[in-house]
């Protein structure tokens, strides 16, 4: 299995680090655009919980410095610390280009930033926008974070995720054409789910073509605040035990092609949010 922290270091020599910002972008599965309400699971926080608040960058990053800094070796000198930074919350390309173009850019302009990971939507990507991701490509790496989650479409639309398969797929050919690196996240757990149609899932995106570049999986998790938290606090329903992810987990790495970096195993939402597991 290769990591996401073992190709930092072997790219740059050092440990990297994500910080996660807000770019001030809301999502079409909210304004009704695609939907209302968003993703049954999705927060308040439109996924980005630890994300910096909107704020003028440099105080954005100031305080996701903060945030994250403690993880770095103490003897690392400041100057010689390394990030990432991430624009988590809701779809950070449902926004005006121009305006993104000028964020995005000043953000990877700082020496200390080697790379520009964008979170978004497949239905949020025009071509005008993949243009700009492109342009920007070219100065230093840019990732795309989409949010697939399941290929079962049944599990999307009672998730209220808002697009079809096909958009996902069309989507990855038109940013993998322009030379820029997708990662996917999935979770598992969800309602109506089982541990084969995760896999499923995992098989899926192993033979996906074009290739993708990184997964991110991640346990379901029931939070204050959305659509699923309320029905399960209502009529709740099974979810998995630690070891059933584990197990999960482990099978689902080894479906992997050794191309392919895990980006994240599991995940941790504010414990303020969080009601199960």
């Amino acid at each position: 299995m290769r990591t996401i922290s073992e190709e930092l270091k072997r790219l740059y020599g050092q440990k990297v680090l994500k910080i996660s910002l807000s770019s001030g972008c809301t999502c079409p599965n909210r304004d009704g655009t695609a939907g209302t309400g968003g993703c049954a699971f999705c927060s308040e926080g439109g996924s980005g919980d630890f994300a910096s608040h909107l704020a003028p960058l440099d105080e954005q990053i100031r305080e996701a410095k903060a945030l994250v800094d403690r993880k770095f070796p103490k003897e690392m000198p400041v100057e010689e610390r390394r990030y990432i930074v991430y624009f988590q919350s809701f779809s950070n390309t449902y926004g005006p280009v121009e305006r993104l173009r000028a964020l995005y850019a000043d953000a990877i302009s700082r020496p200390e930033i080697v790379a520009l990971s964008v979170g978004t939507r497949p239905d949020c990507l025009g071509d005008e926008m993949i243009e700009m991701l492109a342009g920007l490509n070219k100065s230093k790496p840019v990732w795309v974070e989409l949010g697939l989650q399941t290929i079962d479409e049944t599990i999307a639309r009672e998730m209220n995720r808002g697009y079809e398969l096909p958009v996902f797929e069309d989507a990855v050919k038109r940013l993998k054409a322009v030379g820029l690196a997708v990662i996917v996240h999935v979770i598992f757990g969800l309602p109506g789910s089982t541990r084969e149609k995760d896999l499923e899932t995992v098989r899926y995106l192993s033979h996906l073509e074009p290739a993708i570049d990184g997964v991110k999986l991640q346990m379901l998790q029931i939070l204050k605040g959305t659509a699923l938290g309320e029905r399960y606090l209502r009529e709740p329903f099974p979810l998995m035990t630690r070891e059933e992810y584990v197990s999960l987990v482990a099978e689902a790495v080894g479906l992997l092609p050794e191309r392919m970096i895990v980006h994240r195993l599991t995940g941790d939402p504010p414990k303020r949010l969080l009601i199960e597991p």
